[in-house]
């Protein structure tokens, strides 16, 4: 009888065990994913050395909380000065400081603002690219807003290249809310399901959203760099696409360029469930040594290049409860690991980049370019003419 008792209690303690992970991953909408990152296999290491993109892309917004022009003033400032002193400190193998990519919301335009960015970007320190946020939208409206915020970034900022073939201007895309190509299940903050097409069109070169892991608008499509093709009549196109492949072509709409998505043991919730690793850096979530080996085992690459690594991750970086992480002790730990485990010169080689020089390097690898990324970073759009500092009286 005791014997049945306790196998009987065993049952019920693991059939509780599996419904706390059921709940669990349902929650998180970890089943969007999950499947893939269990069937994905790591490509083997090469005999050379590993070359290490390293891109940080914000999402940044001064006006986050909808606080007040000096609250706003400030965290602009304090970026403006913090990030210089401490990307000062660290290079990589190429001689390059930390380069941050600031996706600014165009909702939140304020030119003081810019200019101090800009300014910050033509020290040497990072690039403007274009965030949104927008609900509810029409193609008429998107069209008209990205293409006139296009224009202001470049005529008043100096930001954003333009295509050397075409003449056209030519940016990154982070959506508001992860909300690409209208991927919530309920339509809101987006509303246009043919938003790769419109990107496309308006001169967007790369998408740099994912992951979006917890929210659902995350892909089964993880830890890749593809092309995604629209469907203009149904949302979420992006959710599976081409993969960038060494002597492939461009197809589809828009390039989607993913950061490392997977699972955290080392961090377990209640000692039982893995935390998510979606590439988030904050005060909730530190760059620790152990996240960052994470990142780059996670091996994302150009098929056919497994030697050229590409590690893409992803802040806010205007709230004030996690600047002490972004520009502080935090994130120089970061880099000093960064620059010490995965810039010897013989198993690896470090190379800081924009959001720009991440895509032209793909393409370089895309196109069977070899050698040093290092001479591929302005590879097919040259770097932008950040405009210096202007002060206001």
């Amino acid at each position: 009888m005791m014997a049945m008792m306790i196998l009987a209690l065993v049952v019920v303690v693991a059939l509780v065990a599996l419904l706390a992970v059921a709940w669990a991953i349902r929650a998180r909408n970890m089943q969007v994913w999950l499947g893939s990152y269990i069937r994905r296999r790591k490509p083997a290491r090469g005999d050379g050395p590993t070359h290490v993109m390293f891109a940080f892309v914000d999402h940044f917004e001064p006006n986050w909380g909808r606080v007040d022009m000096p609250t706003q003033r400030a965290r602009v400032d304090r970026w403006c000065t913090d990030y210089r002193a401490m990307a000062s400190q660290h290079r990589d193998a190429d001689g390059r400081h930390p380069q941050h990519s600031f996706f600014y919301p165009e909702e939140e335009y304020v030119e003081e603002h810019l200019e101090k960015i800009a300014g910050l970007c033509a020290d040497g320190f990072g690039e403007l690219e274009i965030h949104l946020h927008h609900d509810n939208d029409t193609p008429e409206n998107f069209r008209a807003t990205i293409d006139r915020f296009n224009q202001l970034l470049h005529e008043r900022h100096g930001a954003l290249p333009r295509d050397p073939v075409t003449g056209k201007l030519r940016f990154a895309f982070i959506h508001g809310n992860w909300c690409l190509d209208n991927s919530r299940a309920d339509g809101r903050w987006c509303g246009i399901n043919n938003e790769l097409v419109l990107l496309r069109e308006l001169g967007c070169y790369a998408d740099f959203t994912l992951p979006s892991a917890p929210s659902e608008t995350q892909t089964r499509t993880i830890n890749t760099i593809y092309y995604a093709t629209d469907d203009p009549l149904k949302p979420k196109s992006h959710d599976t696409g081409e993969p960038v492949r060494v002597g492939g072509k461009p197809s589809g709409d828009l390039m989607i360029i993913q950061g490392p998505l997977g699972l955290n043991w080392r961090e377990r919730r209640f000692g039982i469930i893995p935390r998510i690793e979606n590439s988030d850096v904050r005060r909730a979530c530190p760059p620790t040594p152990s996240r960052v080996d994470a990142w780059v085992d996670t091996g994302i690459h150009v098929q056919g290049k497994p030697d050229w690594v590409f590690v893409k991750v992803h802040t806010h970086g205007t709230q004030e409860r996690d600047m002490d992480t972004l520009l502080g002790d935090a994130v120089h730990a970061m880099h000093a690991h960064l620059e010490s485990k995965y810039n010897d010169g013989k198993r690896y080689i470090l190379h800081y980049v924009t959001a720009r020089e991440m895509y032209n390097i793909v393409k370089a690898a895309e196109a069977g370019k070899e050698g040093n990324p290092n001479q591929w970073r302005d590879f097919e759009l040259p770097a932008p003419h950040h405009m210096p500092i202007r002060h206001h009286a």
